[in-house]
């Protein structure tokens, strides 16, 4: 045909994926549907031997671990979740591209034990990539309370690939997964996987292609290149041309143009995925028998917690009392923290006495920066350590896909991608956590919408201004519990608004900014499991809790000590922030504020925790941030200082719906790598701020309130 191509690999394996290889070492991949327990067969095979970072190029985390058997030393990385190598979103083509060119030594791919059929398409899918093939078939002890028996030699003989069944949570057959791993490198067992065979059509195709390829492209299988070739997988080329270069890409399409391939492809990617169907359900019809007059426990509480009559009710009910112990359990663990913390200031005073420093040093270093950061501190800390654990021991229990299916059909009205409720479940926390959060959206255009309007929910730095504001003028009752439980429900009412802008918002962009059909996604709802509380410890606190402070710190100690400058360098008899709020006080007027709550909000920029601490230090003149002592005194302020029930639902409202904090909007912007979207990010947020408090102002008026 007059076609010649010789490949060689444009960069070691090393300098492709940042793999710290040594030469004696082993690479394994382990790949999987989401929702497998496929993290969990990681940690019980790597240990405490693991380490995070981000694939080259990409934002996406991976994982990488470490672990020895039989005197192999093995490197496992764990690859995204993804249903399938017809790669669409960025975590399939990391997972796709690294099986392909990663040449990895051996693939495991996890499977769940109690849907195995609909995971089965990916160890397919694999096989055909490459023969070194190990099939994890975890949580068969889900399955054996379902009464799910599964023959495991059936389907090992079936499919010609070894077969371990797995309890990782428990550890069960984990040295048996070790085991077969050693075989397999050690080639004392070969394997030979039984192809799927497709209709003759395409594989007269196949036959025509394969000759002209086999052996001329490390590490890939000819028939699956062949297989790509005739469907038309543009996401292939595109890697093949990263990996593998210009001349390996022009070649494939040199190839495809001369042999004609005149076919319709959307038909071939139908039949193959069909024929998988077929082999998948021929496995479970005779090598998994499931008794199902048994009692179901899952769908029992899926019928009433997914149901249309009781779901959403309650998730919200769920989320006050979610609220309600964060309130509640933080006071005590928040006042003694501040304590501690606000008593130091009295020693780090006494240093800079006794240096001489001078005082203007000591103003901006102590009463500025030190002070802030204790704020921060005192009042952050401990809502996270409670908010956190609770959401990941929900996201443990496998709740939350459950809320993402109460939610979807709303999403879908709104047009927008039904995962965006779960990264607005993450902004709970932290909205730089849920905007990094929307990498799980497939979709560029849906993911944009995520990213802007993930604001909407209040993030944990927002929680003390609305739990304060509303405890001082909307909980009536002196009884402490009685109270708390007022400032929970007032925060889930804003929470609930928040959602309905959130969805609103995302409709307006889907129809003008951001246009396009939403996109369907497969949910699975995971079965109910019994929670890592060690996990969750560790998980909450330090790759969360930990985490957002560490970043709430490192841009509200600037801001602590700009806003000592601010409040203590005078133009007159004013200082700045007093000229500042002055100016800004008709625009505040118009929206039901003041100009020193409008001065509040934009030095809280960098951190919203410290919103309220400024707004008192800026009406007490204290000239530094300022706590207050009690609820009873919080009140006595405000109200001295003209705030009304207007003054306060507004400056309620403005908190849940202006712009996002510094933190937020780097993360924003690196998110996307772009500035428009950042801008809007912070323009569409404020807008809408603006908008809600005018309307809420025009009502009092216009009815006298």
């Amino acid at each position: 045909m007059g076609l010649t191509y010789t490949s060689t690999k444009k960069n070691s394996l090393k300098d492709m994926f940042n793999i710290e290889k040594k030469s004696s070492q082993y690479v394994i991949a382990l790949a999987g549907n989401p929702n497998t327990g496929k993290s969990t067969v990681f940690n019980s095979l790597t240990g405490l031997h693991q380490h995070t970072g981000n694939w080259p190029g990409k934002t996406v985390v991976n994982a990488r671990g470490e672990f020895n058997y039989k005197d192999k030393e093995y490197i496992l990385v764990d690859l995204p979740g993804t249903y399938s190598l017809f790669a669409t979103s960025v975590e399939e083509v990391i997972a796709r591209d690294f099986v392909c060119f990663g040449n990895p030594d051996t693939v495991i791919v996890v499977t769940d034990a109690t849907c195995l059929e609909r995971n089965l398409n990916l160890v397919f899918q694999i096989m055909e990539l490459t023969s070194n093939v190990i099939l994890c078939i975890n949580l068969i002890d889900e399955a054996k309370k379902k009464n799910i028996i599964i023959d495991a030699k059936g389907i090992e003989e079936e499919l010609g690939i070894p077969v371990v069944l797995t309890a990782a949570r428990s550890g069960i057959g984990i040295d048996d997964l070790k085991e077969v791993l050693n075989n397999t490198i050690s080639q004392k067992s070969i394997h030979n996987p039984k192809i799927i065979k497709y209709t003759d059509e395409i594989e007269t195709i196949i036959n025509t292609i394969e000759p002209n390829i086999k052996n001329k492209i490390p590490g890939i299988s000819s028939r699956w290149l062949s297989l790509r070739i005739i469907d038309g997988d543009e996401h292939i080329y595109t890697s093949m041309e990263q990996y593998l270069g210009n001349d390996l890409l022009n070649y494939i399409k040199s190839l495809s143009q001369n042999l004609n391939i005149n076919i319709n492809k959307e038909k071939i990617r139908e039949n193959i995925t069909e024929e998988n169907y077929k082999i998948a359900e021929y496995i479970k019809n005779n090598y998994i028998k499931e008794h199902i007059n048994k009692t179901n426990r899952d769908q029992k509480i899926d019928d009433i917690i997914t149901s249309k009559k009781y779901g959403i009710p309650l998730m919200l009910l769920l989320l006050a009392g979610i609220f309600w112990i964060t309130i509640q359990g933080a006071n005590v663990p928040s006042e003694l923290l501040a304590n501690l913390l606000f008593s130091f200031e009295e020693i780090l005073t006494k240093w800079f006495i006794k240096m001489n420093a001078p005082s203007w040093l000591h103003g901006v270093l102590v009463l500025g920066l030190y002070k802030t950061l204790a704020w921060v501190i005192s009042v952050m800390l401990p809502p996270m350590a409670i908010f956190f654990p609770i959401f990941t021991l929900l996201e443990d229990l496998g709740y939350l896909p459950r809320v993402a299916f109460n939610l979807d059909h709303l999403f879908k009205k709104a047009c927008a991608h039904g995962k965006q409720c779960l990264t607005m479940c993450m902004g709970f926390g932290c909205n730089a956590a849920g905007v990094i959060g929307c990498r799980i959206i497939e979709s560029p255009r849906e993911r944009i919408i995520a990213i802007i309007t993930n604001n909407f929910v209040p993030c944990n730095g927002r929680f003390p201004t609305l739990i304060a504001i509303s405890t001082v003028f909307f909980a009536v009752s002196s009884n402490k519990y009685v109270s708390s439980i007022i400032s929970a429900l007032s925060v889930t009412l804003l929470v609930i608004l928040g959602i309905s802008i959130t969805l609103l918002v995302s409709y307006i962009l889907s129809k003008t900014l951001l246009k396009g059909v939403p996109s369907s996604f497969t949910l699975e709802l995971p079965p109910y499991r019994k929670p890592q509380f060690g996990r969750i410890l560790y998980s909450s606190i330090i790759d969360r809790t930990i985490f957002v402070l560490g970043r709430a710190i490192l841009v509200a100690a600037p801001a602590g000590a700009l806003t000592w400058i601010l409040g203590n360098i005078y133009i007159g008899d004013m200082s700045i922030i007093t000229h500042a709020s002055t100016f800004l006080d008709p625009l505040a007027k118009l929206i039901g504020l003041d100009g020193f709550i409008l001065m509040a909000f934009i030095l809280g920029l960098p951190a919203n925790e410290i919103v309220l601490p400024v707004l008192i230090m800026s009406y007490l003149s204290t000239g530094c941030l300022t706590d207050f002592q009690s609820i009873e005194s919080l009140k006595q302020i405000l109200i001295s200082h003209g705030w009304t029930s207007l003054t306060a639902l507004n400056t309620m409202l403005f908190s849940l719906l202006h712009w996002p904090c510094s933190t937020t909007l780097w993360t924003i912007k690196k998110e996307t790598g772009s500035v428009k979207w950042t801008l809007l990010s912070m323009a569409i947020p404020t807008f809408v701020a603006f908008v809600v408090c005018l309307c809420t102002t025009g009502i009092f008026k216009l009815f006298s309130l």
